[in-house]
């Protein structure tokens, strides 16, 4: 644990850490992501669009939850702020589905590469976008400025 510490500290001291956190769980969200997309398509036999579909609901879920308490540490109050947040979050997922969905036409339909191949190619481009989505517009870190009030005598 130690070792885990020291590690932390040094990449905190390099304004690291949260990239690295987001990188980690980007990188299970990616796992999560072509795990139950192989699954769908070689064990189900859907189509690559439904395959995908599935993956990528499956990841944005996941995502959600593992950004919001872990990498961007977000705490929101109350169901409405909560809601805004994931709404947020959704409608940045749903741009990089887009891309996501463009990427793979891409590699697949045009490039002729395989399914496997196309969607690690097109997850490095996601998760980069995500990252700017989410740092930029989602959880970004809200300065709370309490005004010291003063009692001042009349003159």
């Amino acid at each position: 644990m130690k070792i885990y510490y020291q590690f932390k500290n040094y990449l905190e001291t390099k304004r690291l850490w949260e990239v690295f956190v987001y990188l980690f769980f980007g990188g299970l969200a990616t796992v999560v992501n072509i795990v139950t997309f192989a699954f769908a398509y070689q064990i189900f036999h859907f189509n690559w669009p439904i395959s995908n579909a599935i993956s990528w609901i499956c990841s944005v879920l996941f995502a959600f939850v593992t950004n919001k308490l872990w990498v961007f540490q977000s705490k929101t109050v109350g169901f409405k702020a909560l809601t805004w947040e994931f709404s947020k979050f959704l409608f940045a997922r749903i741009l990089s589905f887009g891309m996501d969905m463009a990427c793979m036409y891409l590699f697949i339909d045009m490039l002729h590469t395989g399914n496997l191949v196309a969607k690690l190619i097109t997850q490095i481009v996601v998760v980069v976008a995500n990252y700017i989505f989410s740092k930029v517009f989602i959880f970004k870190k809200v300065e709370i400025i309490e005004e010291e009030k003063t009692n001042s005598s009349p003159r």
